[in-house]
């Protein structure tokens, strides 16, 4: 049975899609089917994996409001195990149009069950925004995992991010876990990410993935050449990190749907 995981913060900019496509392409790497759900009506996890926008290919938005059964949507990537499917413009309108139909919170976790069977790990790419894609995805998902960038408003940001997902825990879905706080874009010449970091840790204990994120030039070049950082430059810091966040994630899974994560979330 696949596990499904939200890759969410209302930040922008903190590497939700970078975490996305890369985590997606280390677990197939290790040989795990894996398909990353473009929730982000930006598209850009979809351009991040080689594909152009293309307003006659079928995408989320068919499966999520045009009745198009979701395991027709998946994408091959250059990645062997990886799939993608992908999102596009029409998506802004999908939190109008969710909005109308009954358990509109659940349209998308009723609609991902077939894709359990097919793919060990589903990730969601979520927007920047609690939203209803956003909402669907929380109800959807077994766990989330959070990037968090090394500045300086992030424990703020992920004080309150933490406080929505225990509301949606006790309102929507009671299984959600949090998989982890990933730290991400963490600059090891500097102060502030050293302060940063502790201060998360120290707040958030084992909440928090031992992987870290360094900012990698490599890491931002990647997506702009449609190709995970295993296929761009697999030797980088960056791609190690990302083999490194695999491990945690299939450790997590060994031990059982995000057991750690479960006890982590106690008093969120």
């Amino acid at each position: 049975m696949g596990r499904i995981i939200a890759i969410t913060n209302q930040k922008g900019g903190v590497g939700k899609t970078t975490t996305a496509i890369n985590l997606g392409a280390a677990l197939a790497l290790s040989s795990l089917p894996t398909v990353v759900i473009d929730c982000d009506p930006q598209a850009n996890t979809t351009g991040g994996l080689g594909f152009a926008r293309d307003p006659g290919r079928r995408s989320l938005y068919h499966g999520l409001l045009l009745g198009v059964p979701l395991e027709e949507l998946p994408l091959s990537t250059s990645q062997e195990n990886l799939s993608l499917i992908p999102s596009e413009k029409n998506l802004v309108g999908a939190n109008i149009e969710l909005s109308e139909q009954p358990e509109r919170e659940h349209v998308l976790g009723k609609k991902l069950a077939s894709l359990r069977e097919r793919f060990q790990f589903i990730l969601l790419d979520c927007p920047p925004a609690l939203d209803l894609l956003t909402l669907n995805a929380l109800v959807a998902a077994d766990s989330v995992l959070v990037p968090v960038q090394c500045e300086y408003f992030a424990l703020e940001g992920l004080s309150e991010l933490l406080d929505t997902l225990a509301r949606v825990r006790r309102t929507h879905n009671p299984k959600l876990a949090v998989e982890g706080i990933l730290l991400t874009m963490f600059d090891d010449r500097t102060n502030l990410s050293h302060q940063v970091r502790d201060d998360i840790e120290n707040f958030f204990g084992n909440r928090v993935f031992k992987t870290v994120i360094p900012r990698n030039v490599r890491l931002a070049e990647a997506p702009s050449h449609g190709k995970p950082i295993f296929a761009y430059d697999p030797d980088c810091r960056g791609a190690e990190s990302y083999r490194q966040l695999a491990t945690e994630v299939i450790s997590h899974d060994s031990q059982g749907v995000g057991e750690g994560a479960q006890r982590a979330y106690s008093g969120a």
